[in-house]
């Protein structure tokens, strides 16, 4: 199923993040699993509604020394949070289900809230995050409220 968060936001959002982190969906509409990735907004073409964008640190499995680009439809791109306002961030309330940058990557998985920034008087999210077992528990892991966003109807995981 194709991800589509184009009802929800006008174009005007997207011609708006030109040099913004942004979360992107680089597998293809068929893949078995939706792998989210952080990467930085060069462009939005108006007329094809595609949005450019550049993987900053790309894995070791890359090409040496290039940073990887996408064109994508808008379906592809969730905005992150800014990080300069919490206060006008929505809230995701404890066992709801998110996606988050996992700490010390550019990847974003499934987890589940544990306690809000709000909460915490912070601005991190305590999440666990799916399949993320150590000695049989799952830990929890601290993330900025930025990168955490809602769960996109239709996600494949």
């Amino acid at each position: 199923m194709k991800v589509d968060v184009t009802r929800v936001l006008p174009l005007s959002i997207y011609a708006s993040l030109k040099g913004e982190q942004v979360a992107a969906r680089i597998t293809a509409d068929d893949a078995e699993y939706d792998e989210w990735i952080v990467v930085k907004v060069i462009n939005f073409d108006r007329e094809t509604k595609e949005v450019e964008v550049f993987d900053e640190e790309p894995g070791d499995d890359e090409e040496i020394g290039g940073q990887r680009t996408y064109k994508l439809p808008m379906s592809c791109i969730l905005p992150f949070p800014k990080r300069t306002d919490l206060s006008n961030t929505q809230e995701f309330l404890p066992r709801k289900q998110v996606l988050a940058v996992y700490p010390g990557t550019t990847a974003l998985y499934k987890a589940v809230v544990i306690s809000t920034p709000r909460k915490r008087k912070s601005d991190e999210y305590l999440l666990e995050f799916d399949d993320d077992e150590e000695d049989g528990t799952l830990p929890q892991r601290t993330v900025p409220f930025h990168y955490v966003v809602a769960v996109p109807k239709g996600h494949r995981q």
